[in-house]
C-alpha cells in the first residue's frame, strides 16, 4: 500500500452538498499553499480542462462547471509544501471549510494507486484522466517553437512512448485512467491540445 494511502473512502459531510468556495477563495488558497509557479500552472490547466469538459461534454451549467474546475484547481494544493501528506492536507482543509463532498472525493480519487480511493463519478474519472496527461502535453509544448500552435496528436503520442520524456509522468496511470473514463488516449489528447493552450 502506498505511503500516501488515505485509509478511508468517505469524505466531507453529506450536509455540505452544494457548498462551494468562491473563485476568490479558491485562488487565495491556491496562492497561499502553492509557491511553485510550475505546479500552480499545472493545477490551473487541469482546472481549465475540467471546466471545459463539464461544459462541452457533460453539458453542465456555469455553477457545475466551477465545481469541476475547483476540483482540478485544488487537486495538488498540498503537494508543494507537504508532499508526504499529499491529498490528506487539502482534503482536511476542504472538509473544514464545509465544501461539497463530491468535490473532495474527486480530489481524493485522482490517483487510486497512490491514495487507495477508486474514481467512481464522472468528475472523479476525468480529474484522474486529465492529471498526468495534461502535464505531458504541456511539457511537449515547451519544447516546440510554436508551443501549442500546430501541435498534432502524433507528436504527443511519440513523446508518450518515450519513457525518458517527462519521465515523472506515470504512463500506467494514463492508461488506467482512460480505461476507467471510457475514453481513448487519442480522444483525450486531442481535447487537451484543443483546450489547454487557450
Amino acid at each position: 500500500m502506498s505511503t500516501l494511502a488515505l485509509h478511508r473512502q468517505t469524505f466531507g459531510d453529506p450536509a455540505d452538498a452544494g457548498n462551494i468556495l468562491t473563485r476568490e477563495e479558491a485562488n487565495a488558497l491556491l496562492n497561499e499553499w502553492v509557491k511553485n509557479d510550475r505546479l500552480r500552472l499545472h493545477m490551473q490547466q487541469v482546472g481549465h480542462l475540467m471546466a471545459a469538459w463539464a461544459r462541452e461534454r457533460e453539458r453542465l451549467g456555469p455553477e457545475d462547471q466551477w465545481r469541476w474546475e475547483m476540483a482540478g484547481l485544488l487537486h495538488d494544493a498540498d503537494w508543494d509544501q507537504w508532499p508526504e501528506d499529499h491529498c490528506r492536507r487539502i482534503i482536511e482543509e476542504l472538509e473544514r471549510r464545509h465544501v461539497d463532498p463530491e468535490i473532495i472525493r474527486a480530489i481524493a480519487s485522482h490517483g487510486p494507486a497512490h491514495f487507495g480511493v477508486e474514481p467512481v463519478t464522472t468528475m472523479d474519472k476525468m480529474l484522474y484522466a486529465f492529471d498526468e496527461l495534461s502535464g505531458l502535453v504541456h511539457a511537449y509544448s515547451l519544447m516546440r517553437p510554436g508551443g501549442y500552435d500546430g501541435m498534432e496528436l502524433k507528436g504527443v503520442l511519440k513523446r508518450l512512448k518515450e519513457k525518458t520524456f517527462a519521465a515523472g509522468v506515470n504512463r500506467d496511470d494514463i492508461t488506467d485512467a482512460c480505461a476507467r473514463a471510457g475514453i481513448t488516449q487519442n480522444e483525450l489528447i486531442a481535447f487537451i491540445i484543443a483546450h489547454q493552450g487557450r
